[in-house]
């Protein structure tokens, strides 16, 4: 079990971050940048917090233990004027600035990024929104539902003759907040290098488009959305998942003419490499329904280990498909510590994903477990006054 260790630092240890808002997006932004030693306090309402505190699990707030790690939490009024006077004096003494307010509502708050930009130049104001703060839709509300279906991902998802499907997590707010910290950190960067600070505009919509966007150009060219296939792919073929004689599955790809080869010959049928129907990857898409029905009835003779055992024997691309039960102490998790165990008060330890990417020579850290509501108001506070008498030794102007 890895325990937490305040003293550890990481490449992030100089950069303090205002974390004002709620939900997955912004709370997966700010995680990649505690994770590597970034002071992120987050600014949370008095007996309510963070909505994603209520997101529970055996009435236990799961996701927020696990991306709420790393992080300090104060509570500030921020519909009082002393609340937003200490808010506008943290802003004095940070780097970042991150908030997912409906468009405007960081104005009505006296908050502008003009003004903030007048306390501190060199913020790096991050406003995360379901559509952006420009564009017909900016008022709209701008929940990841909402977004996962209008991207495009919802339709492509599931099979041809039942429903498009939605993910079944909060997809298109975690991928916003994966494009936010690359965001931040390009902006970071300039603000370092020329002082200069800058908004970054982060909707959900645009980057889970992003990773569908070359549908746009495939219906540019034919005309026709790619419909529904399941696991099948619209473009490579052999792709799917296949079930085993023990009810367990495994999923195939050869996406590679070599490899699609090399499976037919796995499963004893070299004679299809010349079959017209099979012969290039055209025409397996072609028929790739057909294809399927040879290689599933191989599949199914066979426990799934004995269908991995025959294939990586022969190097073809195939894999497992495992449920997170199959995880907890699967080799490769374990070997690679893709997933550790962390202490906890609550619960003595919990099971999370480890810090990444990993760095070689700077890597991240667990410095503290997610903070309870409050816990380091007073802390910040304290830290907030020494650093204003500092920068009143230097003859700096700090206070608002």
């Amino acid at each position: 079990m890895k325990k937490f260790d305040p003293a550890r630092d990481g490449p992030l240890k100089d950069v303090r971050v205002l974390d004002l808002s709620r939900l997955v997006a912004g709370n997966m932004l700010t995680l990649f940048l505690a994770d590597f030693g970034a002071d992120v306090i987050k600014i949370e309402r008095d007996g309510k917090g963070d909505d994603l505190r209520n997101w529970r699990e055996a009435d236990e707030p799961i996701y927020w233990k696990v991306y709420g790690r790393n992080k300090r939490s104060v509570v500030l009024d921020l519909k009082s004027d002393d609340g937003l006077r200490t808010l506008k004096r943290l802003v004095r003494h940070s780097d970042i600035f991150v908030e997912n307010f409906v468009p405007g509502g960081l104005e009505k708050m006296g908050l502008a990024p003009d003004l903030l930009m007048e306390i501190n130049p060199r913020l790096v104001i991050v406003r995360v929104s379901g559509w952006g703060q420009t564009g017909p839709y900016k008022n709209r509300p701008g929940f990841g539902t909402l977004v996962e279906a209008m991207s495009g991902f919802a339709y492509l998802n599931g099979y041809a003759d039942r429903p498009p499907v939605l993910p079944p997590l909060a997809l298109a707010d975690m991928i916003a907040g994966i494009y936010g910290a690359a965001g931040v950190m390009t902006a970071l960067r300039v603000a370092e290098r020329d002082g200069k600070g800058q908004v970054v505009d982060l909707s959900l919509f645009e980057p889970i488009f992003s990773f569908i966007s070359s549908e746009a150009l495939k219906f540019q060219l034919v005309g026709e959305p790619t419909i529904r296939s399941g696991n099948q792919s619209s473009h490579t073929a052999p792709r799917n998942v296949y079930v085993c004689s023990d009810g367990k599955y495994v999923a195939m790809s050869g996406s590679m003419q070599s490899m699609a080869m090399r499976i037919l010959d796995t499963i004893g049928r070299p004679e299809l490499k010349t079959d017209e129907r099979f012969h290039d990857n055209d025409a397996r898409v072609r028929n790739k329904d057909e294809l399927d029905e040879i290689i599933g009835a191989f599949i199914a003779q066979r426990t799934q280990q004995e269908n991995l055992s025959i294939f990586e024997a022969a190097s073809v691309t195939v894999g497992p498909v495992c449920s997170v039960a199959d995880l907890m102490e699967h080799p490769y998790v374990t070997g690679r510590e893709a997933m550790v165990s962390l202490e906890d008060a609550d619960l003595g330890q919990i099971a999370t994903h480890n810090i990444i990417p990993r760095l070689s020579s700077t890597p991240g850290g667990f410095r503290r477990p997610a903070p309870a509501l409050g816990e380091h108001t007073e802390q910040v506070l304290k830290e907030l006054a020494r650093l204003e008498a500092q920068a009143d030794q230097k003859g700096e102007q700090t206070h608002v």
